[in-house]
């Protein structure tokens, strides 16, 4: 549905992107992460045709960004969208529905879709950002994009909202929808996208599932163990290693060693009440790759 194949965008003496390749297929949702200037405003801009690249190319469905073909298939929904304030949320999508060429009388069932039914007849000006970026995202599914572009799409909106978006977003990929998503907020995509790809300083520095970039980064495991009652200095002196977190103990393993930590738990038998082991969380890989990337 996307094809981006060495594209490169310069600022002057500034390269805000460099030969960066993606593909994204139909029903794939792909997180883009970055750090601010790290290029995933440059490429968004670029996929919509609001600027030329410099270098590379772009397809979206097979068409050229920013031509009628790539825009009857694409929507966007920026961080920060902007609605008259005069408007009726109802209003508001009648006229973005009479835009595409299709039934106003949708507008309700767009609204109800998002979770603003009981706002529909209330002027814009009295919404909460969260609700306005609600109305943005029934403007966005009008016409059942094939393409989705979001740029910070749950700015503003409580936790069950942003529930209820990723929800949404997962109906639109279980019907063919390709998903390119923009967020800082790591715990929100680390569970409901496909794919993740990390720009750093305009390069792509890393991508692939959660499981291929833990892989990649090759970052330790964290583990937890919790002594039984009175069993706290004994567990402490069959792992050295680890330190006292109040409540337990806690130390790092690499991944290839998990195994034989396990065992070790094991052989303390009623010594250890519980333990956990965490995996690293996206945040640090992104933060890891982000670091390798400037280096």
């Amino acid at each position: 549905m996307l094809t981006l194949s060495n594209l490169t965008k310069r600022y002057g003496a500034q390269t805000a992107l460099d030969a960066v390749s993606l593909s994204i297929e139909p029903g794939e949702r792909i997180a883009l992460l970055g750090h601010n200037g790290a290029g995933k405003s440059t490429l968004m801009k670029l996929v919509l045709g609001l600027i030329a690249a410099d270098g590379g190319r772009i397809k979206v469905g097979g068409h050229a960004p920013g031509s009628t073909g790539a825009r009857g298939l694409t929507a966007y929904l920026p961080e920060n969208v902007a609605f008259h304030p005069a408007l009726t949320g109802r209003e508001q999508i009648r006229h973005y529905l009479r835009l595409r060429g299709e039934d106003a009388g949708r507008a309700d069932e767009l609204l109800a879709r998002v979770g603003l039914a009981d706002a529909a007849r209330r002027r814009i000006g009295t919404y909460s950002k969260g609700m306005r970026q609600r109305v943005g995202l029934a403007q966005a599914i009008i016409g059942a994009p094939r393409l989705m572009v979001l740029d910070e799409p749950t700015s503003g909106l409580d936790p069950i909202s942003r529930r209820d978006f990723y929800t949404l977003l997962d109906e639109l990929a279980a019907g063919g929808t390709a998903v390119l998503l923009s967020s800082h907020a790591l715990t929100e995509v680390e569970a409901r996208t496909d794919r993740i790809v990390i720009l750093s300083q305009g390069k792509m520095v890393a991508t692939g599932t959660l499981p291929d970039l833990r892989a990649k980064a090759a970052l330790p495991l964290v583990v937890h163990l919790m002594p039984e009652a009175g069993q706290g200095e004994a567990v402490s002196a069959a792992f050295p290693e680890a330190e006292m977190n109040g409540v337990g103990l806690s130390l790092t393993t690499p991944q290839a060693e998990k195994l034989a930590l396990v065992a070790r738990i094991a052989a303390l038998g009623g010594k250890v009440s519980d333990f956990e082991i965490l995996p690293p969380s996206l945040d640090d890989i992104y933060t890891h790759f982000s670091r390798e990337g400037a280096r």
